[in-house]
Formats: structure tokens, sequence, C-alpha cells
């Protein structure tokens, strides 16, 4: 159901001891909030993983950015989406999340240094900040019919202490994609004013539409003069979150990503995170996630269309335009709270969904679903929202 990682002040008493008896009295749900791609019935070849049982893996190599087989398969990827990457510059993780990390120890001094972050968004950053001991700053992404940036929000919440900024396109959950003259206008201000541009690119390979939607291929924001991190995983590009192995792509001018590889080089070194069996593996994994990534794209397309065509019959309310990832938003008429909503909608119709405060949204009322349930899963119970919202 809601995902562990919800902070307290944003899980109000009522709604989390709603969905807490609903589990409590073990009643069926249809939990269209599942971000699980290894649990929404995608098919994963038998022998998938595999490749983490090599001999190879049997001998420790510990190499503070990574197997240089496997981050030569990371570039190689990068290269798939039409994005020269040196392989110099690939640096292995763990996970995104540990990448995150990573790039604060890297970038930020701890109780004083902020980094801005886009909102609406995951809520996922205000912990990763807290726990590196940064301030987190939110910028305005602004929907007019899609999503926008508001590039005097930038302005407005940087400070002398802002580090870094960081752009998450697709966005989750808005499923926006920051255009090239976007990426451009913080790639400018992070290079005048002495930041770095993080730009976290896993729901990269998912358009919900013209594949090539989810971005400018290449590196637009080059020219800069900016800093710049490009943050990816297994979690999501091959539908692995288990197997947890992300990487950072280091790009700018030289002078600046030279520093920050030889600084790098000491974090990683210190930790040595990423486990020999999954670098060793990581070529196979990513050349045989591909089918795993087909049949996401093929269920987050067909669902957001069904999804578009059964709110049509409904003038109150609105799918929100999305460019890509795995969630989509409904626009619902703010006679009630999002809080009401989402517990009508367990308690009365046996579906979860996720109400828009979750990921800051600055005002009522949205709803976020996930793209990603079975679609006769999907479909019913969006039939149910639909009905719930009818009556």
């Amino acid at each position: 159901m809601f995902s562990s990682r919800v902070p307290g002040e944003l899980a109000p008493n009522r709604l989390t001891a709603a969905v807490a008896a609903h589990r409590a009295a073990n009643r069926p749900c249809l939990d269209l909030t599942a971000t699980n791609p290894t649990t929404v019935g995608l098919h994963y070849p038998g022998d998938l993983l595999a490749p983490l049982a090599g001999a190879a893996g049997l001998t420790y190599r510990p190499e503070p950015f990574g197997l240089r087989t496997a981050r030569e398969a990371v570039a190689a990827d990068y290269a798939r989406r039409g994005i020269s990457v040196a392989v110099a510059r690939v640096v292995l993780t763990s996970s995104t999340s540990e990448a995150y990390s990573v790039l604060f120890k890297l970038l930020c001094a701890p109780a004083g240094d902020d980094v801005l972050v886009p909102e609406p968004s995951y809520p996922l950053f205000d912990h990763l900040t807290r726990l590196d001991g940064v301030a987190s700053r939110p910028y305005a992404l602004e929907y007019h019919g899609r999503w926008t940036l508001d590039e005097r929000s930038v302005d407005t919440a940087w400070t002398s202490r802002t580090r870094a900024v960081l752009a998450v396109s697709p966005n989750n959950p808005t499923g926006s994609v920051l255009s090239a003259g976007e990426l451009g206008a913080i790639a400018g201000r992070c290079a005048d004013r002495d930041a770095a541009l993080i730009v976290d690119e896993v729901f990269g390979d998912y358009g919900l539409a013209d594949p090539s939607a989810v971005g400018p291929g290449g590196n637009p924001w080059r020219g800069s003069g900016a800093l710049t991190f490009r943050l990816g995983g297994l979690s999501k590009s091959a539908g692995l979150p288990q197997v947890k192995l992300g990487w950072i792509a280091v790009d700018g001018p030289g002078d600046l990503v030279d520093g920050a590889l030889e600084r790098l080089e000491l974090i990683c070194d210190t930790y040595l995170s990423v486990s020999t069996p999954v670098q060793v593996a990581a070529p196979a994994l990513i050349a045989g996630g591909a089918a795993i990534r087909e049949q996401i794209r093929h269920r987050i397309r067909t669902n957001y269309s069904a999804l578009r065509e059964l709110a049509s019959g409904d003038p109150s309310v609105e799918v929100l335009h999305a460019d890509g990832g795995w969630s989509a938003i409904l626009r619902v008429p703010s006679t009630h709270s999002e809080e009401d909503y989402v517990i009508g909608l367990l308690e009365r119709r046996g579906i979860l969904v996720h109400p828009g405060f979750f990921f800051d949204f600055p005002r009522e009322a949205f709803l976020v679903i996930s793209l990603l349930p079975d679609p006769r899963v999907f479909a019913d119970g969006v039939g149910r929202l639909m009905e719930h919202l009818r009556d």
C-alpha cells in the first residue's frame, strides 16, 4: 500500500489509520499505487539473474568507480539513447538513492549547504537530504496544459549556500520532461553561480507516446559550463529494483569534471558498496533487461490510454498531460479534501490511490495513480474511481 518512505508529517493520522484498518480486516484492495515492477504480472525469464552466479564474481576486485566491464556496459546503454558518455566518467553505485547521497557528500557541507529540488516531486528527497545534513529548497513546476519550469521560483529559492539543483526528467509523479531550453536555463544558473546540476533520468526510457518525448538526447546543456551529474540504474531501466545497481555519469568542463572525479574516488573507495557479482553480471543484466523494459513500456502506454478514455466522459475530471514515467495525475473537484477522497475510495470502493499532498502539490485536489498495475486491475480500479467521483 502506501510506501514506507512516507514522512510522518505527510501522512495524517486519519488516513494512515484507514489504511491500517483496511489491512487488519484483510479486506480486498485494488492497489493503484503499485510501482514494484516485479509484482504486477510482468514476465521475467527464469534465468534472467543467472549471470549473478558467474564464477568471476567469486574474486573480489575493489574498484572505487566499479569494474570497467560494467562501466562500459553503462556507457553503451547511454549510447543506445543517443547520449555520449566516456567510460572514465561513469561511477557505479548500489542505487540511485545512494548516488544522491554520494553527490551530497561531494558537493555539500552538512548543517548549512542546500540543494534545490522540484515541487511537486517524490518525497524521497526529504529523507535523502536530511540524512546527509543538507537542506532542500523547492522550486516550482507549474501546470498550464502541460508542466513547465517556473524559472523565477529557481531564483527565489537560490541562496548563497546552494550547491546543486536537482532536476528529474521525466519527473515523478508529474511525468513532465524538461525541455532543452529549461535544462539549459538551470544549467546556466549553475555555471554562473558555482553550483552543480544533478539530472535524475531513471524514467528516461519510458515515454507515454513518442519515445523521443522523454527528453533531448545528447548533451544539450554541455555548453553551459555546469558540472553535471546524470543518474540512472537497473531499478527502472531494466525493471530490476532487487538487483541494486545504479550509476552516475559525470559531464561538464574538463577541469571541473577532473576535480569532481578525484574527490568522488575517495568517497567511493571509502564505501565500496557495489557488490562484485552484480558488476560482473551488469552487461548481461542490462542486455536482458531490454525485454522487461519493453513490457513496461507497453503496460504504461496501455494503461495511460485506458485512463484517458475512462475519464473522458466526466468533464469534472482532468487527466493531466504527462510525457513519460510510471504515474498519472487526476485533477478532481475540490469539493472534498484529498484525504477524504482517498479514504472514501478505500473504504467504499476497495481501491487505493495517492493523495496529491503526498507529492507536495501546492493545492487540492489531485489524485496520483500508478500506470504499472495489470491492465485488467487498472481498468477495474479506474472504473470504480470514476463511479465514486460521479456519486
